[in-house]
């Protein structure tokens, strides 16, 4: 990383008054809450493929972070496919995104190949991006609630972002919590940055086993899980 994270412009949501990523060092936040809170890379070792789906794509980071360590995996323990889907109410622009993740020098490389097929037009609903061979983004522009139904994924791993629920509670609604139910794999994992008490509600009452453990910073706890199913369980 260059320089210091508190000399940093840390990108901020004026629209849900919260940032993007830790103002402490927002690759080191994603490291320990969503790729070590998911079992990563431990968890998808011995599968052929894998499907991640996140609520919140934001500047890109946790997706850039979750392909470099597919990528520097040994190729016999990583998964052949990586699905990522993401989904962002409010896309950011290409020159956005660059400017704010070029602080991580070991990010530069994968950054540009992501930029250079991140999609100008951002008004379309949905699009597949082949990052490289054996990997596909899919990113969903629009309101979560209206989009995520119409996914007909099987989900491995859950990412839930998407700025603090106080903030941004239609991302953290019930009904994001019983398609995330619909579409997750039983044991399916799920991690957090949040330990609100509403959020881990939703999730138990969807069918997910929850536990709170030690969070990234300043954040005393973030949560930890997985499916196991409810009545209707596959």
């Amino acid at each position: 990383m260059n320089g210091d994270m508190a000399h940093i412009d840390v990108p901020r949501s004026e629209k849900f008054d919260d940032v993007y990523f830790s103002v402490v060092d927002g690759l080191s936040e994603t490291r320990h809450v969503f790729l070590n809170g998911n079992g990563l890379p431990e968890a998808w070792q011995g599968r052929g493929g894998v499907t991640i789906c996140e609520t919140g794509f934001g500047t890109g980071l946790n997706f850039l972070a979750t392909l470099k360590l597919w990528l520097d995996s040994p190729v016999a323990e990583r998964p052949k496919k990586l699905h990522f889907i993401s989904f962002e109410k409010y896309p950011l622009t290409r020159e956005y995104i660059a400017k704010h993740l070029a602080v991580w020098n070991d990010l530069s490389d994968i950054l540009g190949v992501f930029l250079s097929k991140y999609p100008i037009d951002l008004n379309v609903s949905k699009v597949d991006l082949d990052i490289c061979d054996g990997v596909v983004l899919t990113l969903c522009f629009g309101d979560v609630n209206v989009l995520m139904p119409t996914i007909h994924e099987s989900v491995d791993f859950w990412f839930l972002d998407g700025f603090k629920p106080s903030s941004n509670p239609d991302m953290w609604s019930d009904n994001v919590f019983q398609n995330m139910a619909r579409l997750s794999q039983i044991d399916a994992r799920i991690a957090t940055f949040t330990a609100a008490g509403f959020v881990r509600r939703g999730l138990v009452a969807a069918g997910f086993e929850i536990q709170k453990v030690r969070g990234f910073g300043r954040k005393r706890e973030m949560v930890i899980g997985r499916y196991v199913g409810g009545d209707d369980a596959r």
